[in-house]
């Protein structure tokens, strides 16, 4: 069935909490294990149902933030969210109490039951109200994001759409895209500052009433952060200022160089060569036919998952008014059916699309045997895992899409992971001190960002831009908003997808038989176990950054980047 086909009637809350309650209630009182797990099968037919029409609508929402009918729809799900995830704990509460301890582990695993545990500690019905305010704050920031209407050369852009002027060959034309970007965020930056301000409040409300000392805590609650804590993300983080801001500041220094500066300017980071970056030389019906290619060479289960993708019209890819910005992949389960969301440009970010949440997707269509809602997905940081791995085992096709650019795009494309670590542990040691300090002013929020990157992105150069020299480069980055503390997730994966970089040019059948293993047992796991699994060191190893950081840096420094 086609996605246009997938049907969406709004549930009925009432109806359903009734429906809910009575199963809870025979699986609180079953006498065997095969009446337990009966009602435990049944709860879940009735959640796919509630999560497939809530992925339905947030996906016709997202698509189009100016119809009318998701909109309110989007409105109903920001109230009822938290309702329907009381139910939830109601029914978590139950599962964990039950005597079939052992047989629910041996049957779902015992990943549902971590879940189940944390989601408790996450939940209380004295927090409702909070979460539906916290979700209507979020949903406002998407809304005028989303309603950027930025005057460039005559004409009003989104600002996806004003990305290929950031990125242009012509510096001028790159420093006026960027000082029209940044003005938008200074026209609203009061308004940003104002739901910011009040998303911090409120959650740090909710984290009070549920007994944390602050947000941090109940943050590394709500991401499922069962195998790792606070302090060994501050040592990772560590890692990466000794050993990945060397690296980082040598490879700003050869991009300097490379475009004849005297001083490498914001506007000019992501412009990485004279000749102009390397971009698919197609749009997006190419493109998708040249993934086809791709996946079809890849593997036989790549073959089948695209095919699947494209007759079922399972992604919508380009950029257009009112469309949400960003890209992401989720899952529908009663149609155990992935969905792609982004936004081209005309950008190798297109291509970074097709390989990025297509490995999203290729995980959660290989573990789409998993009726347990909570595991299709894994944790976080586990699935990122996917993605970008999946971005360098297409590293072979990519001449498919770049042609003359493919090595330009390769050496863009390894150096770019390596220079996106930094900052993704900057986002994450930002948001450690916002939560902690809750009442800071938004004048010293931008302060404590900008000192984060004088440490970690010593490179930076603001300026010419009195915005960004304040502070307020984090106002487009919407997981502060949106996904509390889910970012250095990112820079977790990034490492461990590095590892599949170098195992897939060493041995590609054997790194692929891991990511394949790794992509199917889906999120029955935590993140280190999972690590383990697809035979890959974790993250908070001692060597562990060091040692991949050295093949990567060797790799880069024998591409000679004066000619590409």
């Amino acid at each position: 069935m086609k996605f246009n086909d997938f049907k969406y009637e709004r549930p009925n809350y009432n109806n359903v909490k009734n429906i809910l309650e009575d199963l809870i209630l025979e699986l609180e009182k079953a006498d065997t294990w095969n009446d337990a797990k009966n009602a435990i099968n049944k709860i879940y037919d009735v959640r796919s149902e509630i999560e497939s029409a809530r992925e339905i609508a947030t996906i016709r929402y997202t698509i189009n933030t100016k119809d009318e009918f998701y909109e309110k729809e989007n409105e109903y799900w920001d109230e009822y969210s938290p309702l329907y995830e009381e139910i939830n704990s109601k029914f978590y509460e139950v599962l964990v109490n039950l005597k079939y301890q052992d047989e629910i582990e041996k049957c779902y695993g015992k990943q549902i039951l971590n879940i189940a545990k944390y989601s408790l500690k996450a939940f209380s019905n004295n927090i409702i109200s909070d979460m539906q305010l916290e979700n209507k704050l979020a949903s406002s920031y998407q809304k005028l994001i989303a309603s950027a209407k930025i005057p460039f050369n005559g004409e009003e852009k989104t600002l996806s759409e004003l990305t290929p002027f950031i990125l242009s060959k012509d510096r001028e034309i790159r420093k006026e895209a960027n000082k029209a970007k940044y003005e938008f965020f200074t026209k609203n930056e009061e308004e940003i500052d104002r739901i910011y301000d009040k998303l911090v409040k409120v959650r740090d409300t909710i984290s009070k009433k549920l007994g944390y000392k602050n947000f941090v805590e109940l943050g590394y609650v709500r991401m499922n952060r069962f195998d790792y804590n606070e302090e060994m993300v501050k040592k990772f983080r560590k890692q990466v200022e000794e050993f990945i801001v060397p690296v980082n500041n040598k490879l700003y220094e050869r991009q300097r160089k490379r475009l004849g500066l005297e001083k490498l300017n914001y506007y000019d980071e992501k412009f990485e060569f004279l000749s102009g970056n390397p971009t698919p030389k197609g749009g997006e019906k190419w493109i998708i036919n040249n993934g086809m290619k791709m996946y079809t060479e890849l593997s036989t289960e790549t073959k089948e998952f695209f095919n699947f993708m494209v007759d079922n019209n399972l992604m919508d890819l380009v950029s257009k008014k009112g469309k949400a910005s960003g890209g992401y992949c989720t899952y529908i389960p009663n149609y155990k059916a992935p969905f792609i969301f982004s936004n081209f440009n005309g950008t190798s970010g297109d291509v970074d699309v097709l390989t990025h949440e297509a490995g999203h997707a290729f995980q959660v269509y290989r573990s789409s045997y998993i009726n347990v809602l909570e595991c299709n997905f894994p944790t976080y940081e586990s699935c990122e895992i996917h993605s970008m791995s999946m971005e360098f085992f297409a590293w072979p096709w990519m001449n498919l899409f770049f042609k003359e650019d493919t090595e330009k795009y390769k050496y863009l494309h390894l150096g770019s992971a390596l220079k996106f670590i930094p900052y993704g542990i900057t986002v994450d040691e930002f948001q450690h001190f916002v939560y902690k300090n809750p009442n800071t002013t938004p004048k010293e929020r931008k302060e404590y960002w900008r000192s984060l990157e004088k440490k970690y992105l010593p490179h930076k150069n603001y300026e010419e831009c009195d915005f960004l020299e304040r502070g307020g480069w984090w106002f487009q980055q919407a997981h502060i908003f949106l996904d509390p503390f889910y970012y250095v997730d990112y820079t977790l994966a990034q490492i461990c997808a590095l590892q599949f970089w170098k195992k897939d040019r060493e041995n590609h059948k054997e790194a692929w038989e891991d990511y394949l293993r790794l992509c199917s047992i889906g999120g029955l796991m935590p993140f280190q176990e999972l690590v383990r699994y697809a035979n890959l060191k974790s993250p908070f190893e001692d060597g562990c950054v060091s040692e991949i950081i050295k093949d990567i840096n060797s790799y880069l420094e024998s591409i000679d980047d004066s000619i590409l």
